[in-house]
């Protein structure tokens, strides 16, 4: 195995037999790596490809990263008998799956068995408050840093220090590495906060604290010699072996909180059952309009899941369109065969949004199963994504002010349908642009409820340990830091978006001032100083009502408040779009944390236009 150096991540493909579930037994997955990070290898000359990545700890040196990932190599065929697999090691980690996951960072935290032995702190509250501001500059300087990795301590006591460790691999971009760390990090607070050490691990990104220093403070790879001996003879130990971590995806941890997984065969046998589906404590069944399709005729409708048909990915499938023998054009997300959260969505999607009818959610049509194959049919949308349109300097230009003040409006309805109307209510939780789809007439629709959770008549608020969901920008920081999701999560997730239309700049990407480290800073500092019509996109310069466009601002700024008691309810957040101008109350400072905290000199961002000011205003009832 040859690693140039030991920080650099390797990628690879193989290729086996397709009868077989993994690689065959006892052989040594072969990794090299290039500048680019990625390596693609010939397993032994069939058809079937495998990808994988190696990844040691950027302080250990090239000699003990060699042999770590040797080890984990030829363990991972031991113990992970899967066709997606991850082992992690103290110093390495070694992945493979038979999709590739190269393309698109998904966050699937682990928490190592480790992290169940430590005791609590006697001084929890000084040791968080030092976490918070130590993982926060770490994860700063490693977002950014071409290492993707930082190391740092920091005082929580006059009798000692606690030590900080980050790391992404580096085949993922500078956001992907913040989102995933942030991620990461919230679930080491969720899970570990109050002890004396803890560990987050992921395929993308890894988290970790003690209140011993565990990394090697001097190098960057090379090590000085007595540290690289100290490392040689771990490796060499049978401590290794004992610390490697193996996770099959479709097995996560049994975690005892009601939202945690399930056991995919269980799963897949309710499906297959003849019978209807029920929900916790609700009567939701399968609509009467609703069909099952074979595999035969999806895969003909889709030209057998042909790339020229496929509309778009998330992290669970990849949708495509499909034509049916009628002639009747459909939307098939195929969802991924070896993911455990694709079954979960699956049956999600099915119980949650089978009798769900309204104009501005899109319409689940079908749905069908086949072994491992697990697909939904849903209402084809001709315009795709809203996030497509906004991206597209030529397609925004069809958005004017009226059709996005009506996309705006409709996606307000369809969640204000969610949380009050529906039986039971239900909160989204995962709301971003590219979940709002545009029919032929332009009509928002709110689509993917895969990560939709039901509550109760007269719940409020729920708790996570398995965060779900975009962070980049579109989470409410109580969901992404503490696992708490309510309906006023998805109002914070409703606001960003409403920002996003009237600017056509995204919250997860924006180009930073030297006074704004987000969108929402941006628009909420640009209001402060009454210049907020400066924030509106310059295309819609000649089609929008100022006075309107100021109150659009301001809703948005309500919808986006750090504490979830100050949001609006969708309630009033539609009453206050469709009512004419009156006075509103003024929006506290938004949740900053959910931007991007890029260096200044990174990005610059065009001067923009600037708009006399003219105010209006409505009082919101609370």
């Amino acid at each position: 195995m040859d690693l140039s150096a030991p920080e650099e991540i390797s990628s690879l493909v193989v290729y086996g037999n397709q009868s077989q579930l993994v690689p065959p037994h006892g052989s040594r997955i072969a990794v090299s790596t290039q500048e680019d990070g990625k390596r693609f290898e010939s397993w032994d000359g069939t058809d079937e490809v495998v990808f994988g990545q190696a990844l040691c700890r950027r302080d250990v040196n090239r000699s003990a990263c060699g042999d770590c990932v040797r080890i984990a190599s030829q363990e991972i065929m031991n113990k992970c008998n899967y066709k997606d697999a991850d082992i992690w090691y103290e110093y390495c980690q070694v992945s493979y799956s038979y999709s590739n996951f190269f393309s698109a960072m998904t966050y699937q935290g682990q928490y190592p068995d480790s992290n169940n032995q430590k005791q609590n702190v006697s001084n929890p509250k000084e040791l968080s408050s030092a976490l918070i501001k130590l993982m926060d500059g770490l994860i700063s300087e490693a977002t950014w840093a071409s290492s993707m990795f930082a190391v740092d301590s920091s005082n929580f006591s006059s009798q000692g220090h606690v030590y900080g460790l980050v790391q992404c691999t580096r085949g993922i971009s500078g956001s992907d590495c913040n989102n995933c760390l942030r991620f990461a990090w919230g679930d080491l607070r969720a899970c570990c906060s109050p002890h004396q050490g803890g560990t987050v691990v992921s395929r993308y990104c890894n988290v970790r604290f003690e209140l011993y220093r565990f990394y090697n403070q001097h190098s960057k790879g090379l090590g000085k010699e007595k540290i690289i001996l100290l490392v040689i003879c771990i490796m060499a130990g049978a401590l290794l072996a004992s610390l490697g971590i193996c996770v099959a995806r479709r097995r996560r941890k049994r975690r005892m909180t009601r939202d945690e997984e399930r056991d995919e065969n269980v799963l897949l046998q309710e499906l297959q059952k003849p019978i209807e589906l029920s929900i916790s404590r609700g009567d939701l069944e399968y609509s009467d309009d609703m069909f099952v399709m074979d595999l035969v005729t999806l895969r003909a409708a889709t030209a057998n899941f042909s790339l020229t048909n496929k509309l778009g990915q998330g992290g669970f499938g990849i949708v495509y369109k499909g034509i049916l023998p009628d002639g009747n054009e459909i939307a098939v997300k195929r969802l991924s065969m070896k993911s455990w959260q694709g079954v979960e969505e699956f049956k999600n999607e099915l119980t949650l949004i089978a009798k769900l009818k309204h104009k501005n959610l899109v319409r689940l049509l079908g749905w069908g199963i086949d072994g491992h194959e697990k697909l939904l049919i849903y209402e084809y949308m001709a315009n795709k994504s809203l996030d497509v349109f906004l991206s597209d300097p030529m397609k925004s230009s069809q958005l004017d002010w009226g059709a996005r003040y009506s996309i705006i409006n409709g996606i307000a309805r369809g969640l204000l349908y969610l949380h009050e109307d529906s039986v039971p209510k239900i909160i989204h939780r995962d709301l971003k642009l590219s979940n709002v789809l545009l029919d032929i007439d332009m009509v928002a629709k709110i689509s993917d409820f895969g990560m939709a959770r039901i509550f109760s008549e007269k719940q409020n608020v729920a708790n996570t340990r398995r965060v779900v969901g975009t962070f980049s920008g579109y989470m409410a920081p109580e969901y992404a830091m503490e696992g708490q999701f309510s309906a006023k999560s998805d109002v914070f997730s409703f606001g960003v978006i409403l920002l996003e239309i009237i600017s056509r700049k995204k919250n997860s990407g924006f180009h930073l001032t030297k006074r704004a480290s987000s969108l929402l800073k941006y628009a909420w500092i640009l209001w402060n100083e009454g210049r907020e019509l400066e924030f509106v996109d310059p295309f819609l310069l000649k089609s929008f009502p100022p006075a309107d466009v100021r109150r659009i601002i301001q809703i948005g700024l309500l919808c986006v408040q750090e504490d979830p008691a100050d949001r609006p309810l969708m309630t009033d957040v539609v009453v206050l779009l469709e009512s004419g101008p009156a006075v509103l109350l003024q929006p506290k400072q938004p949740a900053f944390s959910v931007g991007r905290n890029i260096p200044l000199d990174r990005l610059s961002m065009p001067e923009s236009s600037c708009i006399n000011d003219i105010t209006a205003s409505t009082m919101l009832p609370r």
